[in-house]
């Protein structure tokens, strides 16, 4: 971290704390909604809440994310959390069921808004702190941050609520997003926009223009569309992982839970060896074609300690992939127009994971839980594979010119 400026490592503060934050609310927003309703159409409900207005606003704010000031935007964004995490704790401090699930949907519809143009910024923040030959380590610290995060705050708040009531949690993932809104505010301005004058004609022109320069690079499409293979298997596996251990390979809770464990262990993992490695396109597609095959390896597993190393492993190479794409994602782009094109590939990427979701709960198609595994693993690696091996005759090609010369 050391070498990191100052800006990022209040960037990554402020990403590690209010992950936490937001991991820790998540998990006693269906917990909370659940005592009181005790249905699950309600925690369907809750998460379309979430999902339907992200995707939504995902697709239409492209043009405006050009002409804002990103820093003070995702300050904003960070206190905006702040006060929204409070109005399920005020519904139940009031003894107000109505107040609570009312507050509770208020939230949802709050973060799912707020997360697309969050994420967007900050990805497209990052090549403004960080120098070019960082930024493959600097979005696998992130990325490895926010993923051990999510690991860590399912068992540190299961053991606050040994010891205190589901709403204090909100109180807790409040001050958290309070705190990073200090950790972003230490980020120094970087530039000074003048505010673009928005109209409706304006705003369509921008909209169209941001989606037609998506399509006029065609390397930043490839990196979006093999992005979101991987975020295909993703939803598909969400759906997969439980009944993989508890009914195809007879495991108990804990060992579902080691398996949940153990991909962000890997990726943690994952981020230390990107930082050991030379980067190049070809250690790129290395990592997806592995992460794919990871996938695969569930195809034909026959113990529980085996899918958890499948686990393991799949997060220990999905880094080498994540977060050089993104890094070549950062570079290629127009600076000016990158945090538009951040939208539009997040866009990309968001939408297929609900496809993966519907992929796999689907029993129109007839597929086993294996082989489901095997179709999302091969939806990896056959475009990996093709692109590496397409890169190593490359690499040949340039070393037979260097020996002849």
């Amino acid at each position: 971290m050391k070498s990191y400026s100052r800006s990022f490592k209040a960037l990554w503060t402020g990403e590690m704390v209010s992950e936490f934050g937001g991991a820790a609310g998540g998990i006693v927003n269906g917990l909370l909604l659940y005592e009181l309703t005790g249905s699950k159409e309600w925690m369907g409900a809750l998460w379309l809440v979430y999902f339907l207005p992200s995707l939504v606003l995902q697709g239409i704010s492209a043009p405006f994310l050009n002409h804002v000031i990103k820093e003070k935007v995702l300050r904003n964004i960070q206190l905006i959390r702040m006060g929204a995490y409070l109005l399920p704790l005020i519904g139940s401090l009031l003894h107000s069921h109505a107040g609570t699930i009312l507050g509770l949907a208020i939230l949802q519809c709050c973060l799912g808004l707020l997360q697309p143009i969050y994420a967007s910024l900050s990805f497209s923040l990052l090549p403004e702190i960080c120098k070019k030959e960082e930024l493959a380590e600097a979005n696998g610290l992130l990325d490895g941050t926010i993923r051990l995060m999510s690991f860590l705050a399912p068992g540190v708040t299961s053991l606050l609520l040994l010891i205190s009531p589901v709403p204090l949690i909100y109180a807790l993932s409040s001050f958290l997003f309070l705190v990073s809104y200090y950790a972003l505010s230490r980020i120094p301005p970087l530039e000074q926009k003048r505010a673009a004058v928005w109209t409706k004609r304006f705003w369509w022109s921008e909209m169209k223009q941001g989606y037609q320069n998506f399509f006029q690079y065609p390397y930043l499409l490839r990196l979006t569309l093999l992005s979101s293979s991987v975020q295909f298997a993703v939803g598909a596996a969400m759906v997969l992982s439980v009944p993989l251990i508890r009914s195809e390979l007879n495991g108990e809770r804990w060992e579902y839970a080691v398996f949940s464990g153990a991909f962000p262990i890997g990726y943690a993992l994952g981020t230390v060896l990107i930082k050991r490695i030379p980067k190049s396109p070809w250690t790129m597609y290395f990592g997806l074609v592995t992460g794919g095959i990871s996938f695969l390896l569930l195809f034909v597993v026959t113990s529980i300690p085996g899918a958890w190393m499948c686990e393991l492993f799949g997060g220990m190479v999905f880094p080498l992939f994540n977060a050089q794409s993104a890094a070549n994602f950062q570079k290629e782009a127009p600076r000016e127009r990158l945090a538009q094109l951040s939208a539009v590939r997040l866009l990309f990427m968001r939408a297929t994971m609900p496809l993966g979701i519907l992929f796999a709960s689907s029993a129109f198609l007839h597929l086993s839980i294996r082989q489901t595994f095997g179709v999302i693993g091969t939806v990896i690696v056959l475009p990996g594979l093709f692109f590496l091996i397409k890169e190593s005759g490359r690499i040949h090609s340039l070393n037979k010119q260097k020996g002849l010369s």
